[in-house]
């Protein structure tokens, strides 16, 4: 087990690496050429590149601190920091994106033209070739190791691959003279990073306001309690996040003849046996006599 929390830690702070690296330079061209031709969408995609850079490193900082081992003063470790570094990485998105989306309508409404480029073209490909290699990398790590640091640069790698297809799009479509496509993409993008955000923010604020086991781990755990004969009754669970993991609190009720040891043999095997499911850190079984 020891293996295995090191080695997500170690994919996590890989990712982050990566898609620092990635997003500086897609950053440094994407402003050029938008500046450049006056494309609004392509500013949109390089801010969405600068927020990139500060997603990938939270996501850096965040694994860094989550990776510290329990010690005296946190007693079960420092998971929650990946949770709380995602809701700065949630609430800078929806920052950027507010910007945007008012850059973008502005732009619309005055009717500002997109300059045709072929270095445009050049860097939304280089962009959806960066990107999509970024996203199955991370992906990959996502389903080996879960975590929603992992998770949020997943769906971010991804958006981009899909706006910036969009953004390719428009500006072809300068070429028969349709430029309002552009300040639309703007606000597509603006609005898509903004989703984005609000559904990270969402997920890591339930799990540090301790947000509850979900309800299918709960039956499994369930299904392994009434596994056992000698159990009467499951009084209560109780769970709260740990990381991407869950503390489980158990209340069973036995039968008040059985012997103490046998009762906590009994305890510590049903501990084991919860701790095996993929989202459980530990088990705590309390016993009630009836």
């Amino acid at each position: 087990m020891k293996a295995k929390i090191d080695k997500k830690f170690i994919i996590t702070k890989r990712a982050g690496i990566y898609g620092m690296v990635g997003n500086i330079f897609l950053l440094m061209i994407k402003a050029f050429v938008g500046f450049m031709s006056h494309s609004q969408a392509m500013i949109a995609d390089s801010f969405n590149s600068a927020g990139d850079i500060f997603a990938s490193l939270m996501t850096f900082i965040g694994n860094k601190i989550a990776s510290t081992p329990n010690d005296e003063d946190h007693n079960l470790g420092h998971g929650k920091a990946e949770y709380l570094f995602s809701m700065f990485i949630s609430i800078s998105m929806i920052f950027v994106a507010s910007k945007l989306l008012y850059d973008s309508v502005v732009t619309l409404i005055t009717g500002d033209k997109l300059q045709f480029s072929w270095f445009l073209v050049m860097v939304c490909i280089a962009t959806i070739i960066t990107k999509l290699c970024l996203f199955l990398y991370t992906k990959h790590a996502y389903t080996n190791h879960p975590n929603i640091l992992l998770e949020a640069n997943m769906k971010d790698h991804r958006n981009d691959c899909i706006v910036t297809t969009f953004t390719l799009l428009s500006v072809m479509l300068t070429l028969v003279n349709i430029y309002w496509f552009d300040g639309i993409v703007g606000i597509g993008i603006s609005l898509w990073i903004c989703y984005t955000g609000i559904t990270i923010f969402i997920e890591s604020y339930n799990v540090l306001m301790d947000i509850s086991v979900d309800d299918k781990t709960k039956d499994l755990i369930l299904d392994i309690a009434h596994s056992y004969s000698e159990i009467k009754n499951v009084e209560d669970i109780v769970s709260t996040p740990v990381g991407d993991k869950y503390l489980v609190f158990l209340t069973i009720a036995l039968d008040g003849n059985m012997s103490t040891f046998d009762s906590h043999e009994l305890a510590d095997s049903l501990e084991t046996n919860i701790n095996g499911l993929d989202k459980i850190y530990k088990t705590v079984v309390h016993v009630n006599p009836v």
